[in-house]
């Protein structure tokens, strides 16, 4: 038998989308499209590495 398949969890930094959008400045009210580094734009995480916390512009976060 092989490695017993990672479940997989939908990624909370990108919520799924692999990408997210950021302000490039106040001034000039632009997004810019930022890779989602938590899950490498794959839009999951594997469950292994969900016990992990991360802090975003809402807050601090667990990853459940």
């Amino acid at each position: 038998m092989g490695q017993p398949e990672t479940k997989k969890l939908i990624c909370p930094r990108c919520k799924g989308n692999g990408f997210f959008k950021v302000k490039e400045s106040v001034e000039r009210q632009v997004d810019k499209v930022v890779q989602c580094p938590m899950c490498s734009s794959q839009g999951e995480i594997d469950e292994e590495k969900a016990n992990t916390i991360y802090v975003d512009a809402d807050g601090v976060h667990r990853v459940h």
